[in-house]
């Protein structure tokens, strides 16, 4: 079986988890805490970085840093991971969702505006498939309406938008290290802080369950205390040290990710032109991090025919997310603004191929093979 997700191994993990073991400290804040948090920075530009018990708790902190409250409005796409909206209903946050775009599946900036009303307080742009959102028009609108911006970039890791790193734009921006990421932990995540000094020093606070611990370990004062709201966001150096094998050898991993959705688009360009499948745009002012690569079928009942025919083939192939606004829970805590013109409509279009670090050449050909001999069918 050909398995959709393989969580990244480089073979030095099991020597750094025994070298924390060893060193008597696997809570947060030990050696491989410290490198990770450092490596992230350093490759962040010198924004501020904590690293977290995953990205949703990145995203929880996020909004207590934009002291969301009950009744006020954040704006989102529907087409998103339901930890997005979790983070801000949990402040008793409504949810306004707005249309995607087709061609990167990524927020519509254009309809951004007409969702804002007096209660908008937060703006939450989500870089699908590690492709950026339209940054600059987003922060212009933030600016103008005086909102915050608060960057979903769970799958953007290593990601640029003309330039800059994808998380280090708006207010805050949070990263995901979960076994299905670029880079994992297994479960984690991390929060960068591009604001202040104040801003820094209370993420600390309330990632240490609303103390200031991190201050008594750097020894700054001679004993800790409850001091804010806060909550145990803070991961294992256990989990850490497993991360840290991953960022010693980021370069080798984004290189082969991106010799692998290159040759998947390579392979299927040809049935593009004839107007079989879409292949994933990337905009100009985009690097994108070979996060995933998907394709687009006429519809829904194309797309399941493809999958099964994948699956007997023992090749795992998945779609994405049920649009939040149509979920359960999304009708409760929020509405949809404006049409649904784009979000229903692609997301069942869409399906995942296979695509992770020290793939086998064979089971990449074996993926091209048996997609080909479906799309020659179509």
């Amino acid at each position: 079986m050909i398995h959709f997700n393989v969580p990244p191994v480089t073979g030095k993990e099991i020597t750094y988890i025994q070298q924390a073991i060893d060193s008597h400290k696997i809570c947060g804040d030990g050696q491989f805490t410290k490198k990770c948090n450092e490596w992230l920075e350093k490759h962040l530009e010198g924004h501020k970085v904590l690293l977290t018990t995953s990205c949703t708790s990145a995203l929880e902190m996020a909004a207590v840093l934009c002291d969301v409250k009950p009744g006020d409005e954040v704006i989102l796409p529907s087409y998103t991971f339901c930890s997005t909206a979790d983070a801000f209903v949990q402040r008793g946050a409504t949810l306004v969702f707005v249309d995607v775009r087709p061609d990167t599946m990524n927020i519509d900036e254009k309809k951004i505006e007409a969702a804002i009303t007096e209660k908008t307080k937060v703006i939450v742009p989500v870089h699908y498939a590690g492709v950026a959102c339209e940054m600059d028009t987003i922060m212009d609108i933030a600016r103008r309406h005086n909102l915050k911006v608060v960057e979903d970039a769970a799958q953007a890791i290593c990601s640029t938008y003309k330039g800059r790193q994808l998380g280090t734009i708006g207010n805050f921006g949070c990263l995901s290290f979960h076994e299905t990421k670029n880079f994992s932990m297994g479960e984690g995540g991390a929060i960068i802080i591009n604001t202040n000094t104040e801003d820094f020093e209370r993420a600390e606070v309330i990632r240490e369950k609303g103390t200031d611990r991190s201050k008594f370990i750097r020894g700054q004062i001679d004993k800790y205390t409850w001091r804010d709201y806060g909550s145990s966001y803070l991961p294992s150096d256990l989990n850490a040290a497993y991360l840290w094998a991953q960022l010693e050898k980021a370069d080798t991993i984004q290189n082969e990710r991106m010799d692998i959705w290159n040759a998947y688009y390579k392979a299927f360009m040809p049935y593009e032109d004839k107007g079989i499948i879409s292949l994933p745009i990337i905009p100009s002012d985009c690097v994108h991090n070979a996060h995933m690569f998907y394709i687009k079928f006429k519809d829904i009942k194309e797309r399941s025919a493809f999958i099964s025919y994948m699956k007997e083939n023992d090749i795992l192939t998945v779609f994405h997310y049920i649009p939040l606004h149509s979920a359960p829970a999304g009708i409760k805590y929020g509405r949809f603004d404006g049409k649904d013109e784009f979000t229903t409509k692609e997301s069942k279009r869409l399906v995942r191929l296979p695509l992770y670090f020290n793939m086998d050449s064979k089971d990449l050909d074996k993926v091209i093979t048996c997609i080909k001999q479906f799309l020659e069918k179509c």
